[in-house]
């Protein structure tokens, strides 16, 4: 290994411990992954494979796309085996957020769309995140259900084991980001629909969301607004106009889909604003409450770091806002 490789993951272990991530000595192995059996790192299945599921041939592989050691920006690909990434505040105040990376369903964004979350969410917010490591499509698995039943399945385990994190059954949320956003609609319009077979005591507690977030998300999978390589991804290369409809996140919505607060960019050229624009028209619909940003600037991908000086920047504010608003419209 490279000095740079080194002095790369100690700098980011540095930051992982600095964020809260780690108390102690630290616990992340060279690629900034937490290890496995640590306390920052949750399995979602009891033998590591979901049920029914089996190995991938090639191990998860963690890329580092960044060139400055202070701003990680890593994604992993080929997910067997699941898993969580806990970021725990100091004082939490009782509120998770599951948090469903980016990637348009070819990888999953762990630093841009994770770990750049803690100042905002964790230190400020005193929020509890649980950023998921979740399996994909077309990587030689053939189950366009298998990120849904991890999203699923983590919303369990967190509620499940609440008490161990100091959290409020209640106040459990998502947020998802592009094409977590989708997968985290899937899970808002399907929290209760079977995407794997029960296997322990969790299995059996609610899946639904207290209330979603969703970041430039995907939503639609047929019209004009569509991501064409998540699309893809998850649908195959020729899907029928059924099969798009089914996945076009704004024709699922139902009574019950948890409130919802929507960030978009209108200069979005990845993923149109019609996305977001869709899904809250859908959400009105239904007479689900919902609450939609959309900014003049910041194009696609932004998270938290790449919006210095737009009003994009306001977004994290605005959620935590939202967020504690929840709290205040929930009480007796």
């Amino acid at each position: 290994m490279s000095p740079y490789s080194v002095r790369r993951s100690l700098l980011l272990m540095a930051f992982l411990v600095v964020s809260g991530f780690s108390t102690g000595t630290a616990v992340a192995s060279i690629d900034g992954e937490p290890v496995p059996g640590s306390a920052q790192r949750i399995a979602l299945w009891p033998t590591g494979l979901a049920p029914g599921d089996k190995p991938l041939s090639q191990a998860p592989q963690v890329v580092e796309r960044s060139a400055d050691p202070a701003l990680p920006d890593r994604y992993v690909t080929h997910v067997s085996e699941p898993w969580l990434v806990v970021y725990r505040p100091a004082r939490p105040n009782g509120t998770a957020l599951l948090v469903a990376p980016g990637g348009g369903y070819q990888r999953v964004v762990l630093d841009k769309e994770g770990s750049a979350l803690v100042p905002a969410f964790v230190d400020q917010g005193g929020i509890t995140l649980f950023v998921l490591r979740y399996r994909l499509p077309g990587e030689g698995r053939e189950d366009r259900d298998a990120a849904l039943a991890d999203a699923q399945r983590a919303m369990r385990l967190i509620r499940a084991r609440a008490g161990e994190w100091q959290l409020d059954r209640r106040r459990i949320g998502v947020i998802g980001f592009s094409a977590g956003g989708h997968l985290t609609a899937r899970l808002g319009n399907g929290f209760d629909q079977p995407a794997y077979p029960a296997t322990d005591a969790i299995d059996r507690v609610s899946a639904r969301p207290d209330f979603q977030l969703l970041i430039y998300p995907v939503i639609d999978m047929a019209g004009a607004d569509a991501h064409p390589g998540s699309r893809e991804r998850l649908l195959g290369p020729r899907p029928e106009p059924a099969l798009q409809r089914r996945y076009s996140m704004q024709h699922q919505v139902r009574a019950d889909t948890p409130p919802t607060f929507l960030v978009h960019a209108g200069d979005d050229d990845a993923v149109p604003v019609g996305n977001s624009l869709g899904f809250y028209a859908g959400l009105r619909r239904a007479g689900v409450p919902a609450e939609l940003h959309v900014f003049a600037h910041g194009g696609h991908g932004f998270g938290t770091r790449g919006i210095a000086g737009l009003t994009a920047a306001a977004w994290p504010r605005l959620a935590l806002d939202w967020i504690a608003a929840q709290r205040t419209e929930r009480a007796p």
